[in-house]
């Protein structure tokens, strides 16, 4: 499974919130500053994750984005999935709506690619924005 720009831009600007929530709304192009993207794109990055229930809009001229729920409260999984879509390898295993496929009662091969998923996603899911601001200022204090 390789993970595109999407998640992994739609990443870096949930997490550059998060360690800057405490500034009230973010508009987009600050954030895409910070993190050298597109405002463009991620504009439309902001979408999905709205629908999703991770972050808000608030209108007006002091206006922009905040998170929906507190850090602790959003893992990367909710993230990656809002922006990709459900987590599998191959379309046999998705995590929602799995492809009918002729083989699935006596293919050994759709075992790994479960297991797969299952692992990726539990990986995604113990981790919240929380984890990577903590992960954050670990580097940080490292760097100085």
């Amino acid at each position: 499974m390789k993970v595109s720009t999407k998640g992994r831009y739609g990443l870096r600007a949930m997490l550059d919130m998060a360690l800057h929530q405490n500034e009230g709304p973010m508009a987009v192009h600050i954030v895409a500053e910070r993190q050298g993207l597109s405002d463009r794109y991620l504009e439309q990055l902001m979408v999905p994750l709205k629908k999703a229930g991770l972050v808000k809009s608030v209108r007006g001229p002091q206006g922009g984005y905040v998170l929906a729920k507190e850090p602790r409260d959003i893992t990367v999984g909710e993230i990656i999935r809002a922006l990709e879509g459900p987590i599998a390898p191959v379309d046999c295993v998705s995590e929602q709506t799995p492809e009918e496929c002729e083989r699935a009662e006596f293919c050994v091969t759709r075992l790994i690619w479960s297991k797969m998923r299952d692992s990726i996603a539990e990986v995604l899911d113990s981790l919240s924005l929380e984890d990577l601001i903590q992960e954050s200022r670990k580097i940080s204090v490292r760097s100085r």
